[in-house]
């Protein structure tokens, strides 16, 4: 399943980039009209949802309170900001390839540290609602 990505204006553009080079639709928030004017998250993610489209940002904690609000969304993806964007994009895109759905659910991608790696490891997290 291919999904559409709204990018709040926070992303790098080169994960942006690499995202695009996986096949992914991504609108950045730039390329919609909507950078540098200090649009509010409830708002941004409306943008998003009647566009079809998933946001995706660096922003957990403020878009993880909208979406346990009960607010329709057609999904959010928290990105772990990471010196490696290809690391982060091959990460979310072995997860979406398993995913048919993204409407109203929330996903977090972090890293952890693990006894004996010296890298931390990526987990992605699903926040369900109430």
């Amino acid at each position: 399943m291919s999904f559409g990505f709204y990018a709040d204006e926070n992303l790098s553009y080169k994960l942006i980039r690499e995202l695009k080079e996986l096949g992914y639709d991504v609108l950045r928030a730039y390329e919609a009209g909507n950078a540098n004017q200090k649009i509010p998250d409830d708002q941004v993610l409306a943008t998003a949802t009647n566009l079809s489209r998933s946001v995706l940002t660096y922003n957990r904690q403020d878009f993880l309170k909208l979406h346990l609000s009960g607010i329709t969304h057609a999904g959010i993806i928290a990105l772990k900001e990471d010196s490696n964007p290809f690391r982060i994009c091959k990460f979310l895109h072995d997860h979406l390839i398993t995913e048919t759905n993204l409407k109203n659910r929330f996903f977090r991608i972090l890293a952890q540290n693990q006894r004996g790696i010296q890298n931390p490891q990526l987990v992605m997290k699903e926040y369900l609602r109430a």
